[in-house]
């Protein structure tokens, strides 16, 4: 757990953090700010990947941005973050702050990884899968660490926190430098950023991971489910609903008839 913060991740920090993140609303979140090292975090924004070095680029109808997950083609510093949101002592650390046992954080890009958004980008309201289509495991916590130096309000971009019935954002997170945000996902942890406005040579950045637990009764796997804003077009809207409506229907199609080899074609 060498590149996290040790003066504030720690076991005497577990009680004020699980308080955040019960009272969390409109779901549960909590915010750590200087969640890493300080030497770390510099590093990881001097040595962050290019957004040409990112395997995936998604610019669709809901989302513009890029992710990869080859830690080990990154700076040596990003295999240790890794490590260190990997390890025992600091999935004990969260589990007793969440309140869920047994977590996990797999081994491939549904497990951690990075996004990048550059001028234009934006990733609309939406709740993420359910259940890991190849592990078979529910997915129950995202922890990302933002890298954004000057992150201005003004450049859009904000972690949007939604009601259940995505009619009113609830919560906006500036996504600033070094700061971690814990959330639950449910089937209504609905949550986004708006497109961002930003000068030449800046992109939104950060660090993903995304924790697992053994499936519970009553847990069914659904994939990402988008949801229009208010104030989208009534043309956006239609299009959206009908595009997730046909995805959805597939891939539960697909997960029911055991079709793992589909899914894996997308690792």
């Amino acid at each position: 757990m060498k590149s996290i913060n040790s003066s504030i991740i720690n076991a005497d920090s577990i009680a004020q953090y699980r308080e955040q993140f019960q009272n969390g609303q409109p779901y549960k979140y909590l915010i750590i700010d200087n969640f890493l090292d300080e030497k770390i975090a510099d590093s990881l924004y001097e040595n962050f990947p290019k957004v040409t070095e990112l395997r995936k680029h998604y610019k669709g109808l809901n989302e513009n941005k890029s992710e990869g997950s080859s830690f080990e083609q990154y700076h040596g510093d990003f295999v240790s973050v890794l490590e260190s949101i990997k390890s025992k002592e600091f999935v004990n650390w969260l589990e007793q702050v969440v309140k869920i046992d047994d977590l996990t954080l797999p081994d491939d890009h549904r497990g951690a990884g990075v996004h990048q958004g550059k001028n234009g980008s934006f990733l609309d309201i939406h709740v993420d899968f359910s259940v890991h289509p190849i592990l078979n495991l529910h997915r129950r916590l995202n922890l990302l660490i933002f890298l954004n130096k000057g992150w201005k309000k003004e450049y859009g971009g904000l972690l949007e926190l939604w009601d259940p019935e995505v009619s009113v954002c609830e919560a906006e997170i500036l996504p600033a430098f070094n700061r971690c945000v814990i959330f639950e996902t449910n089937d209504v942890s609905y949550h986004g950023y708006d497109k961002i406005t930003v000068p030449e040579g800046v992109t939104r950045k950060s660090i993903y991971s995304y924790y697992y637990s053994p499936i519970g009764e009553g847990v069914k796997y659904h994939d990402t489910i988008f949801k229009p804003r208010p104030t989208d077009s009534t043309l956006k809207k239609t299009q959206t609903h009908a595009k997730e409506n046909v995805k959805n229907g597939i891939k539960k199609t697909l997960k029911a008839l055991g079709l793992t080899s589909v899914f894996k074609k997308f690792e």
